[in-house]
């Protein structure tokens, strides 16, 4: 952080520039000739320059970059940890208070401050709030005449939002934005004098502050001398706490500064928000390609080219090659971090520049390896491409920042020249979100009252709710051509600024485009089908008025009966919130879990609920009211079946390489409360695995089962991730010496003599081939699907053909005929022969288009049948293998208790099991 006495450092400092400064004609702004003469130095090519940004202007009173941090933006080998970030937008704000505001928008998973930093005229940031409140009334116009929105319009800047670091290995726009900053300050050219006029820029410094502090650490531990890019090894195995790239889609908002994002857009509304990313050569501009979503605005596809084609031909126009659109990201998917603003009636922005992930200059091979049958070649001439990157080129990080800096200043410059435009096209997509829910169908969403597990429909409310979605609760029975649904039901109205936003969310992906089109990410998301919750699309009309309350929250509360009783039967209605309770009751002795449902007294005991000694009462009542469960009393409670709760030693194991999806599963146990030990390769290394775990998760991570076993190849020098005096910021949530190198065969074989000696191993997802490939299960096999199979994450029907396991209790309402909706986890399909049927504990009963539920399949007749769960005996002890991954992210909260429940019953798995068929006796005859 910057100091008093720093500060008045720096103004001492501003005083002494005459030595740097070069004096312009006819009484311009002076030059900083040393920053001219460095960055030039730095820039690997003329062509990689461009006339925005080959000079800096010295201010009297703005401190520089270089003046504070000690070197200027895009120094080789240089990378600033976040407090010096921060500490310099602190000094910009101290050094010109009246046109600089840094707001503080809340903290990260690891307790960084979390802060927005605003630029722009002093007047304009002297009437910021009045500004603020006509922005919020054109992002909600119902009631706003068209004369008053244009009389708004014409007294109201815009607010153009950047983010830079949400990745962290993505390193250069951190860096860029502190010269921006001082740029939007201290130049007096007309460029920079209009963008001040008319636009107020926002400024994320770094989204993923944690990751950005772990990952300098890391670089110049690790990386800092490495100029190879085909030997150079990856980044550290964290960014943030749990999420690491996938903070990008994180659809439902589970991350803190994700969330904080959210709240501060509502509160400010910026009509743009300006992503920047670092992967392809060499500056890449969001287009919204093709497949788009219908749901959104038109008028929205109609705006992103006409940014990213300006934007195009300025960079083009200076000579600087590789800057092109179109033809990488499409607009179907709304979980995109950024797409928070298009999703709310603004226009999402999204740079990716051709990163080093890092400071250092290396030469790059851009054009893919045609042996590695990888990537698209992004080198080629096309429409959206005219001026091609180099196939090689040496890249700097100066090269970065030159093309990332130039194209923003020309993005900020279109939006001074037309704020108007901006503001008129926000306000009428705002408008006609209300009016196309008022005048199309589907008019509204209701969730009716009195579904059997209240805790999913407050995952699902909570979610609409933190992105600013009206829902109101049903002050009388609600009657629709769809069916009638009770007093209290929940009501979301399509006629409201963001109805487009919860249509897509809510509404059954069945209108993708084109199937031919691949997507960037998934094509499903259907909330009501993740997380098994009773969501009914309306098309009738009268909904819009029916009578509502609106709700700020909706907090279920859970029921006990009085005290007294023998014992508490807490009813498993497939919460997940059985977990939380079972382990916040872990204290607790004589707990049983019912095998099979009995009456006690009125009331119906599911299989799965949980029998509590009466002496708990006290202890249980707040528990169940909180997690919005519900318990009765069972005086009789020794004819129930039942058997006996013991909660394992757990262990997940992961990769060093390969931590995300692990981290989905972190974040989903910790949020459960449940009890785990991460289980990294040296402890699988060291043997006798069972003296310390009874079940292992190996859940979904890498890209193969080889990768899983064998993670990042032992070449080149050890890679340490551990805490340091010099590295704080490494060793978090495990540390090793040297990351490299896997499990190995010799891991492999002790967690095969773990199975053997009677533990439980727990695959997901692509982690379920480890156990088929590598021979724990000689009789199954793993196969690739049929040649031209494609399925993005769609949701499907899954066939429970053994509903009496374990595996799923809590589960009985969701089943219809059998049959609930997943979602599709992996390409890879397994084989279990006939005499083994009995070891399937669901199946996937199609494979064409009548087995999707959302989204869709290509070519997937073939999957026919395949198994989704497989329950193996070996050895002393079991694999249970789900093809599905059951803690997708944070959206498939429907099937989180398949996991939980395997985990909870650990030790009744093998309650269904079948032994195979003998073979029939040979004749004596013939022997």
């Amino acid at each position: 952080m910057i100091s008093r006495k720093q500060v008045g450092a720096l103004c001492a400092l501003l005083l002494c520039t005459a030595a740097r400064v070069q004096a312009q004609p006819g009484g311009a702004q002076p030059m900083d000739g040393e920053y001219a003469a460095a960055v030039k130095s730095w820039t690997t090519k003329p062509e990689f320059m461009s006339p925005l940004v080959d000079h800096l202007p010295v201010s009297s009173t703005i401190p520089s970059p270089k003046q504070v941090l000690g070197k200027h933006i895009g120094a080789p080998d240089t990378l600033h940890y976040y407090e010096q970030i921060v500490g310099y937008y602190r000094a910009l704000a101290a050094a010109a208070p009246d046109r600089v505001k840094i707001v503080e928008i809340g903290k990260t998973e690891e307790g960084r401050e979390n802060v927005i930093v605003m630029i722009s005229s002093a007047k304009n940031m002297a009437g910021l709030e009045a500004n603020r409140e006509n922005l919020a009334k054109l992002a909600d116009p119902r009631g706003l005449s068209a004369e008053n929105a244009a009389s708004l319009i014409a007294g109201t800047t815009p607010i153009y939002h950047i983010s830079a670091g949400l990745h962290s290995a993505e390193t250069g726009p951190p860096e860029m934005l502190m010269e921006l900053a001082y740029r939007l300050l201290a130049d007096e050219g007309e460029t920079f004098q209009r963008i001040r006029d008319n636009v107020i820029v926002s400024l994320s410094p770094v989204l993923e502050a944690d990751g950005r502090d772990r990952y300098v650490d890391w670089y110049y531990r690790n990386l800092v001398d490495e100029r190879d890019d085909q030997t150079k090894p990856g980044g550290p195995p964290y960014w943030g706490k749990y999420i690491y790239h996938d903070n990008n889609r994180d659809i439902n908002l589970s991350d803190t500064s994700a969330q904080e994002l959210m709240k501060w857009y509502l509160h400010w509304h910026p009509p743009i928000m300006h992503e920047l990313h670092e992967s392809v050569p060499f500056l890449y501009t969001y287009s919204g390609m093709a497949p788009q979503n219908p749901d959104l605005d038109p008028l929205l596809f109609a705006e992103l080219p006409w940014f990213s084609n300006f934007e195009m031909a300025q960079l083009t126009k200076y000579g600087m090659p590789g800057v092109w659109t179109h033809g990488y990201v499409d607009a179907w998917t709304p979980g995109y971090l950024a797409f928070m603003s298009s999703n709310h009636n603004g226009m999402l922005r999204m740079y990716e520049t051709f990163g080093n992930a890092g400071a250092t200059t290396m030469f790059r091979h851009v054009a893919p390896d045609p042996a590695s049958g990888l990537g698209r070649d992004q080198t080629s001439r096309e429409w959206y491409r005219p001026n091609p990157p180099y196939k090689e080129v040496m890249w700097s990080m100066r090269n970065n920042t030159n093309y990332m800096e130039s194209a923003i200043i020309s993005a900020l410059d279109m939006t001074s020249r037309f704020p108007r435009v901006i503001l008129e096209n926000f306000y009428k997509k705002s408008a006609d979100a209300v009016s196309k829910g008022t005048n199309e169908a589907p008019y509204g969403f209701v969730i009716p009252a009195g579904q059997a597990d209240p805790s999913r429909v407050k995952f699902v409310t909570d979610i609409l709710q933190l992105q600013g979605i009206e829902i109101g609760a049903a002050k009388q029975a609600v009657k629709l051509k769809e069916g009638t649904y009770p007093a209290g039901s929940l009501v979301v109205k399509l006629d409201q600024p963001y109805g487009r936003l919860a249509k897509i969310l809510l509404r059954k992906q069945d209108n993708y485009p084109d199937e031919k089109l691949g997507t960037y990410d998934d094509a499903a998301w259907t909330m009501g089908l993740m997380a098994h919750a009773n969501i009914v699309e309306s098309a009738d009309k009268a909904l819009l008025d029916v009578p509502t309350t609106r709700i700020e929250s909706y907090t279920p509360a859970g029921a006990i009966s009085g005290s007294g009783a023998k014992a508490y039967a807490v009813l498993d209605e497939g919460s997940v919130n059985m977990a939380s309770l079972r382990y916040k009751l872990a204290g607790i002795e004589g707990i049983t879990i019912v095998e099979a449902p009995f009456k006690a007294g009125g009331t119906t005991v599911p299989a799965g609920s949980f029998l509590v000694p009466g002496s708990a009462y006290a202890t249980l009542k707040p528990l169940v009211e909180s997690l919005a469960l519900t318990a009765v009393g069972v005086s009789d409670p020794g004819k129930a079946k039942v058997h006996a709760s013991a909660l394992p030693r757990l262990g997940v194991f992961s990769t060093w390489g390969a931590t995300q999806d692990v981290g989905w599963l972190r974040y989903a146990l910790d949020k459960q409360g449940v009890d785990y030990d991460l289980v990294f390769k040296e402890r699988v290394r060291q043997g006798n695995l069972k003296a310390d775990f009874d079940v292992i998760i190996l859940p979904q991570q890498a890209k193969s089962a080889k990768d899983i076993v064998f993670d990042i190849p032992k070449t080149g020098k050890p890679l340490p991730y551990t805490k340091t005096d010099q590295y704080r910021f490494l060793g978090d949530y495990g540390s090793s010496p040297d990351i490299r190198g896997g499990m190995g065969l010799e891991g492999l074989a002790e967690l095969k003599k773990f199975v053997d000696a009677g533990g439980t191993l727990i695959t997901t997802g692509r982690a379920s081939e480890v156990p088929v490939d590598y021979g724990f299960l000689s009789e199954i096999g793993s196969k690739e699907p049929a040649k031209g199979f494609y399925a993005p994450g769609p949701i499907v029907k899954a066939k429970v053909v053994k509903p009496e396991s374990p595996v799923f209790y809590g589960y009985g309402g969701d089943l219809k005929d059998g049959v609930m909706p997943v979602r599709w986890a992996q390409d890879t399909t397994y084989y279990v022969p006939e005499r083994l049927k009995g070891e399937v504990l669901m199946r996937f009963p199609g494979g064409g288009k009548d087995s999707v539920l959302s989204g869709f399949i290509r070519d997937g007749d073939k999957l026919k049948d395949s198994p989704a769960i497989i329950n193996a005996p070996v050895g002393e002890g079991r694999v249970l293998m789900f093809a599905t991954n059951p803690i997708w992210r944070w959206q498939n909260w429907g099937e989180f208790r398949m996991l939980y429940n395997a985990v909870l019953n650990w030790k009744e798995l093998g309650m269904t099991d079948e032994a195979p068929p003998a073979p029939p006796e040979v004749p004596a005859a013939q022997q």
